[in-house]
Parts: C-alpha cells; structure tokens; sequence
C-alpha cells in the first residue's frame, strides 16, 4: 500500500486487530487454512477508539453447501502497568465484548485464550499456578503478587513478570506485575450455502495502546530513530511531523506537543483466504473521535466524509500487510 497521510485533517484512534478466514483446530492451537470456493464480496470496515465494527458479505461460488470454522483474531494485549493504556476492560470470559451475527442471527462464539512470553506458549502455566490468563485483570495482578518466592523467581525467569519496588510513604515496598502476551481467538460453526450470499456482523472494544506523550520527534539514538520507525508503520510525512511541531510549548522540547499517542492495530491479510485471494470490494472507515486529534495511516486515495471521519475504498483489494494506525490525541496544557 501507498503511503497515506490524513494528519493535517486530525484524527484519533489505536492498537487493534482482527479479519475473519476459515480456520481448523490443531494441537498447538488455531491454524488459519484458505478455503478455494468461498469468495470474500465485501468488507465494510469502521474503527474508532470506541468499537470496531465489521461487516462482511461472503459468497459461495460452489454447487455444494460448505460447513467451516470460521476465526476471529483478536489483538495481542501486552501489558503496560507502568502508562495510561487504554485497554479492552469487558468480563474475563469475553474482555473484548464481541458479538457476531450470521444473516442476522446472534453467534455463539468460542473463545480460545493463550498467554504467551518471549515467543513461547506458557497458558499451562498460569493454569497449574491458578493465576488469571488476562494479564491486566486486577484478579491476575493479585495472584502474581501473592504467590511465593519460588513461584515468582519462576516467572521472572521466564519472562512472565517483571519487578516493581516504590516507597508510598511507609517504606520501600517490592511487588511483582503479570507480564505475558494474551492472545485470543473467537471460533465458531457456519454453513455458506451453495450459489448464496451470507452476511457476518463483528462488534468489539479495540486494545487501545499509547504514550503519554509524543514519542517520534525525539533525536535518534543508538540504533533507533523515532521517525523513521513511524514513517515505516504510520506512513507519517514531513506535513504531519509539521504540524505536530508547530504545537510545542517549547521548540527544544519534543515531549511538550499537547498529545497522547494512540494506537490501533488490525490483522487484515488474512482477508486473503478467500476465493480470489482477496476482497472484491473494501471500504474502511476510521473515526478520529474529535476534531482536534491527528491521524496517519497506510493507504490509498483516502478521502474525508465527515468532521472526524476518513474512507477509504478499494475493489479486488488483497491486503499485504496489516494496518496500523497512530491518532495523536488531543487535550489543553494545565
């Protein structure tokens, strides 16, 4: 995808992310499998901050019914106890608060739930210790913070928290906070039938991840540079940094812009398991939540329809990549 850049026009939102494809269950977990006959027509995508909400329009192309599974992705939570990270805060047994529909009629879906450090799938664990799986649940912070000087020597080994020591006025404290990926997976049974259309409606609260300030005008350092590594991800360009600039309470200082950064992750290439390898007809919509926040993101011929809303439309698109979006939000210096 070209670049895009919609940040002169201001907008908001975060991390994110999800696409359905047909899927089978294997030992090691979800394994998405492309299916020949079943042709994604359309995808109507919107994103805010608030929700994300889908609906595609899928087509069997075949003379015979096809019963799938059918996956739903959802993004990686990592936790962050340490910044205002606006996370997905719904009940354990569905933190996303997803609901699907199939021509209309609710979805029972399957959640499947994985918790993951430095690359490896570490859920057993949790379940023999009896911690919580969601690692920013304040049932899963008082477990890890309970267990024994073993349990926790074990887990720091492995990745799976990290240290936290503070004096709150009666003394120096040490404590241990959950550190494993959650990832999460929705499954569920459906029947396309043969020469027919079927329509798919998701709803869920994104993974909103973030700073507390702006991150990508600051000097390289090392073997990092800020910008470069955003105008890879956000296709940011030399108008954005711009007018980000231009709202610094001090020139010399690159943390003083009036924003918070937020992110918005969504798995979009596996849009390509359908039939064609792609989707016929693509529209996205993505809301800045108020006219004051900036926005950047990868695409093409992206188009402003409303105070805070930017669209995108593409036909016989094959995504090959994932988007990902930066909203600077915006709020007034104390």
């Amino acid at each position: 995808m070209k670049r895009l850049l919609t940040g002169l026009l201001a907008l908001s939102v975060m991390p994110v992310a999800a696409n359905d494809t047909a899927a089978v269950l294997t030992t090691g977990g979800l394994e998405f499998v492309s299916h020949g006959e079943i042709a994604m027509e359309r995808e109507e995508l919107f994103i805010s901050r608030d929700e994300i909400r889908v609906v595609y329009t899928f087509r069997n192309d075949s003379d015979t019914d096809h019963d799938l599974l059918v996956a739903f992705p959802m993004p990686d939570i990592v936790p962050d106890h340490f910044s205002p990270v606006a996370f997905p805060m719904g009940p354990p047994d569905n933190l996303f608060e997803f609901r699907t529909t199939f021509n209309g009629d609710p979805v029972d879906a399957t959640l499947h739930e994985y918790a993951f450090a430095a690359g490896v799938d570490r859920t057993k664990l949790l379940q023999k210790l009896d911690i919580p799986i969601v690692p920013i649940s304040q049932e899963a912070i008082d477990a890890v913070d309970a267990l024994g000087a073993d349990q926790v020597a074990e887990l720091l080994h492995l990745g799976m928290a990290i240290p936290d020591e503070y004096d709150a006025g009666e003394g120096w404290e040490k404590h241990h906070w959950p550190n494993w990926t959650y990832r999460a997976t929705y499954t569920w049974e459906a029947t396309f039938p043969a020469r027919e259309t079927v329509t798919v409606e998701h709803r869920y609260k994104p993974s909103v991840g973030g700073t507390a300030g702006v991150a990508f005008l600051s000097e390289p350092y090392e073997d990092y540079d800020p910008a470069a590594e955003y105008a890879q991800k956000y296709c940011t360009d030399d108008a954005f940094l711009a007018a980000v600039r231009k709202t610094l309470a001090s020139a010399d200082e690159p943390w003083s812009a009036p924003f918070t950064e937020n992110w918005i992750s969504y798995i979009l290439t596996t849009g390509g398991n359908w039939a064609g390898g792609g989707i016929e007809h693509f529209r996205l919509v993505v809301d800045k939540g108020e006219e004051g926040n900036l926005v950047s993101f990868c695409g093409e011929d992206v188009k402003k329809i409303g105070p805070t809303t930017f669209e995108m439309v593409k036909e016989n698109f094959w995504p090959e990549q994932e988007l990902e979006i930066l909203i600077l939000q915006r709020y007034e210096p104390q």
